[in-house]
């Protein structure tokens, strides 16, 4: 079973917008020292948007490598055209992903029995475990507990990463599905309180500047440790706040640079960090001791 601290690892890249092969090395050894439980490689933080499809798989191939089989990876592979889905899932297989996450289908407002046939057409075509994510604040698409709970009746769907940020609405998916199905937190701000009501883990963008501490966290929570978790949490609150003061992933990209572990790149239509607001991310990041 994939739960725990699962980080939504970002791309690194040159000031040129290209791919850092070094420094996404880096990373992956970082999360590997610092307790991390997964990594997905190229989801929303990891740009999947703008990197080109041999960039996608390339990138899902270079983590499974250098992982080594230590702690799961799961691929990034959703698109809002079901072939492309069905073809990036295919080679995230092929490379040795551990598992895919599938994003709703975004810009094209597919009905929920579009959404249902979609998801079931890619877990039936690839042996691969598959999990969903909603996260309608990016993809103009929502995908509604019903659905996933007919979703969660195909054997290789798994779990899901539930991104709203709504404890009611994560309640209603927990109510819903099997207790073999895995619900992940998708909002670092509400994660631990969806542990705590049964959810398995936090598919986190503040992991990625805080992995001990978010590793920690999520241990306690499936633990049922409230008050440890709770306490960890508040002191990642500035984090999880500041890390969303514009886009994700431009704070999060910046904050890595700011601690030496990446270069300055990202791709447009993405900016770097605007410069008013780099000494709020500054401040939140040496209140939470991630930089001195």
């Amino acid at each position: 079973m994939i739960s725990g601290s699962i980080v939504a690892l970002v791309t690194p890249m040159d000031a040129q917008g290209g791919i850092d092969w070094d420094s996404l090395s880096k990373l992956v050894d970082f999360h590997l020292q610092e307790g991390t439980h997964a990594i997905v490689a190229v989801g929303t933080s990891g740009e999947s948007a703008t990197l080109d499809y041999s960039e996608n798989i390339e990138v899902i191939r270079r983590v499974v490598d250098q992982v080594n089989g230590r702690i799961p990876v799961i691929a990034g592979t959703g698109a809002n055209s079901t072939r492309e889905a069905l073809e990036l899932t295919e080679k995230a297989k092929a490379v040795g992903a551990d598992a895919c996450l599938l994003v709703t289908p975004y810009y094209n407002k597919p009905t929920q029995e579009g959404l249902y046939l979609h998801f079931r057409h890619i877990a039936e075509s690839v042996a691969i475990p598959q999990i969903l994510y909603n996260v309608p604040g990016r993809t103009a698409c929502d995908m509604l507990p019903e659905t996933v709970e007919r979703l969660s009746k195909v054997s290789n769907i798994i779990g899901i990463k539930e991104a709203t940020g709504d404890l009611k609405r994560g309640q209603e998916v927990l109510d819903r599905v099997g207790k073999d199905f895995l619900v992940y937190s998708g909002d670092d701000a509400t994660a631990v309180e969806l542990i705590l009501m049964g959810g398995k883990g936090n598919i986190s963008v503040t992991a990625n500047v805080a992995p001990r501490a978010m590793s920690e966290l999520c241990t306690a929570a499936l633990a049922g440790d409230a008050e440890t978790a709770r306490a960890i949490h508040a002191k990642l609150m500035p984090l999880h706040q500041m890390l969303f003061i514009e886009a994700n992933p431009i704070p999060v990209k910046w904050a890595l640079h700011e601690m030496g572990l990446m270069s300055d790149g990202i791709r447009l239509p993405l900016t770097w960090l605007s410069q008013h607001c780099q000494e709020p991310l500054r401040q939140a990041m040496r209140q939470c001791g991630v930089l001195a």
